[in-house]
């Protein structure tokens, strides 16, 4: 293939990926994103980062709708396989909303407290098992991670990966922040004055990973159609 030909062929084929874009945009059906925030805190830095998160992925495209889920005072026991329900507490509430099939995308928060996620972010997503017994009821979700610690290396990879493999086992799909930042998830850092808002590095993972989030969800509601 000479020059010419080259530069024709890569012309056309980017005109038909404009074509088939503007066409995806027209296809585009709402899509709901949850955040899930695991601190026992309530309103504090896990919740103030899903917010960012979830104001970028309603910048992302109007027919994106979000809300956000605080599990502070839900009092979710230990999972005990033996009787789920009895230890369920406020998890019970939750399964409706979040297998609604309007529901397109899930972020999960959590701070860190020794090195990892919480004992109630570990107890809502052990709960979470309920989903495989009732056909897979997340699967093709997309799912996005969100940590805050007290240090830029306090422990937020390892809460993302640990977050990250149960979101799999649901069969769900995973994604990181997404460009230009694109690692395994959003990391921030508390301030000690329970802050999050001079974490320049940070805040941008968050918005990076509320866009794309919702932009894969979109794209996967239009195949669905």
């Amino acid at each position: 293939m000479n020059r010419r030909e080259f530069l024709t062929t890569t012309m056309a084929a980017g005109t038909t990926g404009s074509v088939a874009a503007t066409a995806v945009a027209g296809e585009r059906k709402a899509v709901k994103i949850l955040g899930i925030s695991c601190s026992p805190r309530k309103g504090k830095t896990t919740a103030a980062a899903l917010s960012i998160c979830l104001e970028a992925a309603r910048a992302a495209d109007p027919s994106v709708t979000t809300e956000l889920i605080e599990l502070a005072g839900r009092k979710i026991g230990v999972y005990d396989p033996a009787d789920p329900k009895a230890s369920q507490g406020g998890f019970a509430d939750l399964i409706p909303v979040l297998s609604d099939p309007s529901v397109g995308g899930i972020i999960v928060g959590t701070p860190i407290y020794m090195g990892n996620l919480t004992s109630l972010c570990k107890a809502f997503l052990d709960h979470c098992i309920v989903f495989r017994r009732e056909k897979f009821a997340l699967a093709g979700k997309v799912g996005g991670v969100v940590a805050v610690g007290a240090g830029r290396n306090g422990g937020q990879e390892t809460a993302l990966h640990s977050v990250q493999a149960s979101l799999l086992c649901q069969e769900m799909i995973v994604v990181g922040d997404g460009q230009p930042t694109s690692h395994f998830g959003a990391t921030l850092v508390n301030d000690g004055k329970d802050s999050i808002a001079n974490d320049e590095a940070g805040l941008a993972t968050a918005r990076n990973l509320g866009r794309h989030v919702a932009q894969v969800a979109l794209q996967l509601a239009v195949t669905r159609k």
